[in-house]
Formats: C-alpha cells, structure tokens, sequence
C-alpha cells in the first residue's frame, strides 16, 4: 500500500509541475503581449520621431524575443519532466 501512495503522489507532484509550467509560459506569452503592443502604439502615435521610433521597435523586438524564450523554456521544461 505504501508504495502507492508513492506513485500517486508522484502523479501528482508532475501534474502540479506541468501547470506551473503552463502558467509560466502564459506569464511570458502576457508580459511579451504587452511589450509587443506598447511598441506597436509607440510606433503609431510618435512613429515620426527618431527616439520614438528606435523606443518603438526596441519593444517589439524585446517582446519577441521574450516570446521566443518563454517558448523554449516551456518545451524545455515538458522535455525534462516527460522524458
């Protein structure tokens, strides 16, 4: 009996992990949204002015990148835990 317990709270232990990860991801996917568009309007409302602009594209291209590293992190993390 003991040993079962074992197992299923090992279950649940990963099952818990897997949704710290998905909650990670969605962290990263939000926080790359909101640079992603602060650029965006950056770039729409003050486009025509030199700062504005490089401010602008700086934030669209930090939010894709996050995007990306909150991707790898998440495929990594399923890897590790699923083998």
């Amino acid at each position: 009996m003991p040993e079962q317990d074992t197992t299923r709270r090992d279950e649940l232990a990963l099952a818990r992990t897997d949704l710290a990860n998905e909650r990670t991801l969605l962290a990263y996917a939000r926080t790359a949204i909101m640079l992603i568009s602060s650029g965006g309007a950056i770039l729409k409302f003050f486009g025509d002015q030199r700062d504005w602009l490089i401010a602008g594209w700086s934030l669209v291209g930090v939010g894709i990148v996050l995007a990306l590293f909150g991707a790898i992190r998440f495929t990594r993390g399923r890897r590790r835990w699923h083998g």
